[in-house]
C-alpha cells in the first residue's frame, strides 16, 4: 500500500501499519521527513520552519516520542508581555508561586483578570480532554468574553498568545480547541529539542523499516489502487492513504475532501551578538501594534539553537499579516524599538512565509472527521482532527486503524 506524505500523520500511520504486519511505502515530495515540522542549519543556527514548540502534555507525544532522547530545554511557564511601559511578567502561580507578588503587581490585566485566569486554569486541569471537546462550542473571543476577561487583558495577553498558537489574531478559532490547549499548557511543559523540531519526525521515521520512505517523490495524482508520480512512475497498492496538508489532499483526491482553508504564518529569524533579554520566556506583543506578536530569544531557551557567542531571535507573525510585503524590515524595526538595538545589531538570517500553517478550525469543531473515503482511499492529517502535533499524530493512528479494518474485511 502507498502513503502520500511523510509528515507526522503519514509517519504515524506507517508506524501503526508496520506494527500490524502491513507493508507500506511512504512517498514524500521533499528531501526530508516531517512536512511542516522541519529544521534547517543556517550559519551555525538552527531555524525551524516557522516558530514551533513542543507541548509535552500531548498524549500522542507521550506515547510515541522518547522525550529524553530529544534533550528538551523548556520555556518558563507564563509569558512576558511587552507594553509601552516595558516588559511585564504574567506567570503561572501554580508552578512559580515565588513569582506571585511580581505577577500580581504587573499592570497587564486587573486583579479580577488574574483571578479569572487562575479559575480557567483550574477548570481545564480538572476536566479531561474528552470532556472539553464535548462542551458547547463558540469562538475563542466569545469564550473569553463570557468568562469576564477585560478587553485590555484579552488584547494584551490572550490575543498575542493564541494568535501564535492558533495562527488566529482574531480569536475566531473554536473555544473547544482553546480549552484543550490551555489544558496542555497547564499540565505539561513547552520545550525545544536540542536538534530542533525536526528531531520529532526523525524519531518516527527511524522506527520504520529501512527504505519505507521514498524522498523526492512528488505525487501528481491519486486514484483507487494506485498513485502516479510526477515523473510518470505508477505505484500500485490495495490501499492509498493521502497524508498531506488539507489543501493538497483536496487537490489530490479530486474534491473527495473539502479544502479546509488556510491560516498563514511567518517567522523572521535574526542573529545578535548578545541576547537582548535574559530568560527562557515567550514575549507577547501587548500593544496591539505588531507586526510580530510572539518573540523568543531561542538561544535563551535552547542553547544549541545558536553558535557560541551569538543569540538567535524568532519573531512570529501569525495570520494575514504574514503575507504583507516588506515584513522582515518592519519586524526588524519593531525589535530594534523593543530592545533599543540599532539596525546593524540585528542580522536577518531568514524569513519563513507559510501560506498554509494550519487549517481553519472555527466553531463548531468536529475533531474526528471521516478518514475512510471508500474505494480503498483514505486520508489523514491535522485537518481531520485538531490543528496540532497531537491532531496530526492521532489522525495517523486513527487512519491506520481504519485501514486495518478495511483490509480484514476483504480477507
Amino acid at each position: 500500500m502507498a502513503i502520500v506524505g511523510a509528515g507526522l500523520a503519514g509517519l504515524v500511520c506507517a508506524q501503526e501499519l508496520q506494527s500490524a504486519g502491513v507493508q507500506c511505502t511512504v512517498l514524500e515530495a521533499s528531501d526530508g521527513v516531517g512536512g511542516r515540522v522541519s529544521t534547517d542549519a543556517v550559519d551555525g543556527f538552527l531555524l525551524d520552519r516557522g516558530f514551533q514548540v513542543l507541548l509535552t502534555a500531548y498524549p500522542q507525544v507521550r506515547k510515541r516520542i522518547d522525550l529524553d532522547a530529544l534533550d528538551l530545554a523548556h520555556f518558563e511557564p507564563g509569558a512576558v508581555v511587552r507594553t509601552e511601559a516595558g516588559m511585564h511578567l504574567v506567570s503561572d502561580p501554580l508552578r512559580r508561586p515565588r513569582e506571585l507578588p511580581r505577577a500580581l503587581a504587573s499592570p497587564v490585566g486587573s486583579l479580577a483578570d488574574k483571578l479569572r485566569t487562575a479559575r480557567l486554569i483550574f477548570d481545564v486541569r480538572t476536566h479531561s480532554v474528552r470532556d472539553l471537546l464535548r462542551r458547547p462550542d463558540m469562538s475563542t473571543i466569545r469564550r473569553l468574553e463570557q468568562l469576564g476577561f477585560s478587553q485590555g487583558y484579552i488584547g494584551g495577553f490572550w490575543r498575542p498568545l493564541f494568535a501564535g498558537i492558533q495562527l488566529d489574531p482574531e480569536l475566531a478559532v473554536s473555544a473547544r480547541r482553546f480549552d484543550t490547549i490551555v489544558r496542555m499548557l497547564a499540565v505539561g511543559s513547552t520545550g525545544l529539542p536540542r536538534s530542533g523540531m525536526a528531531a520529532i519526525p526523525a524519531q518516527l521515521a527511524d522506527s520504520l523499516h529501512a527504505d519505507t520512505v521514498r524522498l523526492s517523490s512528488p505525487v501528481a495524482a491519486v486514484e483507487p489502487g494506485a498513485v502516479r508520480l510526477e515523473d510518470g512512475e505508477r505505484v500500485e497498492g490495495r490501499v492509498v492513504v493521502v497524508a498531506t496538508d488539507g489543501p493538497s489532499a483536496h487537490r489530490l483526491l479530486a474534491g473527495r475532501v473539502p479544502d479546509p482553508g488556510s491560516r498563514s504564518a511567518a517567522c523572521c529569524w535574526y542573529a545578535m551578538s548578545a541576547p537582548p533579554l535574559r530568560g527562557a520566556h515567550l514575549i507577547l506583543e501587548g500593544e496591539g501594534i505588531g507586526p510580530a506578536l510572539n518573540v523568543v530569544v531561542m538561544s535563551e531557551v535552547q542553547r544549541s539553537y545558536a553558535p557560541a557567542g551569538k543569540a538567535l531571535l524568532a519573531a512570529a507573525v501569525p495570520g494575514p499579516g504574514a503575507l504583507a510585503p516588506g515584513l522582515s524590515e518592519h519586524v526588524g524595526q519593531q525589535l530594534a524599538r523593543w530592545f533599543g538595538a540599532s539596525a546593524g545589531e540585528l542580522i536577518h538570517l531568514r524569513t519563513d512565509v507559510i501560506a498554509h500553517g494550519q487549517p481553519e478550525q472555527g466553531p463548531p469543531l468536529n475533531p474526528r472527521r471521516r478518514v475512510d473515503l471508500g474505494d480503498g482511499l483514505f486520508v489523514c492529517g491535522d485537518h481531520r482532527d485538531t490543528a496540532s502535533i497531537q491532531g496530526a499524530m492521532f489522525s495517523g493512528e486513527r487512519t491506520a486503524a481504519a485501514v486495518l479494518s478495511h483490509l480484514r474485511g476483504r480477507v
